[in-house]
């Protein structure tokens, strides 16, 4: 049976530049948007707000579901669904991050994450990350209220 792996990450937007993480993977400098894997009893939304606090120390609101993207990684040949949220700060919050697995959180805007993954040692963790930031910038966004986790036990039958 197929079951691929699902992931949340958050766009998080402020005065024209978005907060990346940083983390080492096969021996390179790799940035991404905070992001990791749903766990048990929690919905998808809890996943990207805990997800995004463990990664950057950031506690903040999510506005909007952007994109829901299926891709495989080539090297490790795993399948995601990968859900990808909205998150528009007034101002920039120096991020704290509480997970060991991220060395740095970087506010940067297009034209330096472009830079850092040219970089030699550098890149993007996947293509994913810079697409889930041309979707955000695209306007493309949907309601929180798309998403609805249905609790058997107290509205089943």
């Amino acid at each position: 049976m197929f079951k691929p792996n699902v992931t949340m990450a958050c766009v998080v937007h402020c005065k024209g530049k978005f907060l990346f993480v940083e983390e080492i993977e096969y021996g390179k400098h790799t940035l991404n948007q905070p992001a990791g894997h749903l766990e048990p009893n929690e919905t998808l939304q809890e996943g990207a707000s805990r997800e995004l606090f463990e990664e950057t120390g950031i506690r903040a609101e999510i506005a909007s579901l952007v994109k829901i993207y299926q891709w495989q990684a080539p090297r490790s040949k795993t399948d995601y669904l990968r859900f990808l949220f909205a998150v528009e700060l007034d101002d920039w919050i120096e991020p704290n991050p509480q997970d060991a697995d991220i060395t740095q959180a970087l506010w940067l805007s297009v034209e330096e994450f472009n830079h850092y993954i040219q970089q030699e040692g550098q890149c993007e963790r996947s293509p994913l990350v810079i697409q889930s930031v041309k979707d955000y910038l695209s306007g493309e966004r949907y309601p929180l209220s798309i998403l609805n986790a249905f609790d058997w036990a107290k509205n089943g039958k």
